[in-house]
């Protein structure tokens, strides 16, 4: 029994140090302007979900964080049917219950989301405290201690042809106006002075993936050419395939990052330009100040396992 007693000590404080540990490497990352990016999260709780949540969560009490950037497929599978869809609770509220997340959440339509009603996903912004989508794309800038950071927020499934031809499955997608989203992004970035530029979308420009090849296609014909024309974006931010990438291509002064699920991940190998890639499941942490812009990508355990940084 005293062996038993030693033992179940002995892991309490190692467990402690563990956390007091994280907490110290966390702290050292906090900049005076701080957000969460989280992306396909919806499993109901299951596969990896509710742990990485705990993590967000448990990272929140230590840094002061602005709010959560959600780069869509927050639900999975058929989306949602209505702003009183079960799945809000159970994707949703019940699982990123931490007090430190009843923050703004800044979210966007994924590819899921079309499958079922993405008016509903817009709407939820009038029924949740923290839930903020006021349009399919839109922009919105954070402010703390005089460090800007504007985020341009898009939709990137109506700007593929595959969700805008297939009328079963994404019925909406093909109905949006992509030439005037297009339109609206350039006007965006041609206006922005703040200090950091951060373009969020669902679907990535280059990445490993076996999805289908048209996906990155078109958004490199339509979206690629004109973010590169725009030398105050840092970074172009993004979801859909499930695992952590950091790319850079020629030609191209910001840098293309997938952020991990959040649940569930993929296996993933290195394409041309890729700096760094990784299948575990987590999040991202954003810190910025007048000098730099950091990307810290955060595993399921809460460690920084890859950071990109842009200095001025």
């Amino acid at each position: 029994m005293k062996k038993i007693i030693l033992i179940c000590l002995t892991l309490l404080t190692l467990t402690g140090l563990s956390h007091a540990q994280d907490t110290a490497a966390w702290k050292a990352l906090e900049k005076p302007l701080n957000l969460i990016l989280a992306n396909d999260l919806g499993r109901n709780g299951y596969y990896d979900q509710k742990p990485v949540a705990a993590m967000m969560g448990r990272m929140a009490e230590n840094i002061d964080i602005e709010c959560v950037v959600a780069a869509g497929d927050v639900h999975h599978f058929e989306g949602v049917r209505s702003t009183s869809d079960p799945l809000w609770l159970t994707n949703y509220e019940l699982i990123y219950d931490h007090p430190e997340l009843m923050i703004p959440w800044y979210a966007i339509l994924g590819n899921h989301e079309y499958r079922g009603n993405p008016q509903a996903v817009i709407d939820y912004s009038h029924i949740s405290g923290r839930w903020n989508m006021p349009a399919p794309y839109y922009t919105k800038v954070l402010e703390s201690d005089d460090i800007t950071i504007r985020l341009v927020m898009i939709d990137t499934a109506p700007l593929i042809n595959k969700y805008r031809r297939d009328r079963e499955d994404y019925p909406q997608a093909g109905l949006m106006d992509d030439a005037r989203q297009l339109t609206w992004i350039d006007s965006v970035l041609t206006a922005a002075r703040e200090d950091w530029v951060i373009v969020v979308g669902h679907h990535p420009i280059y990445a490993d993936t076996d999805k289908n090849e048209s996906e990155r296609g078109d958004l490199q014909k339509r979206l690629d050419p004109i973010l590169r024309k725009h030398a105050n974006v840092s970074f172009y931010l993004c979801g859909h395939i499930h695992n952590f990438q950091h790319i850079r291509r020629p030609g191209a002064t910001f840098d293309y990052v997938v952020n991990t699920s959040g649940s569930l991940s993929r296996p993933v190998r290195k394409i041309e330009g890729t700096q760094f890639c990784s299948d575990v499941t987590g999040f991202s942490l954003i810190t910025a100040d007048k000098k730099e812009l950091a990307l810290h990508l955060i595993d399921r355990d809460g460690r920084v396992v890859y950071s990109v940084r842009r200095t001025k």
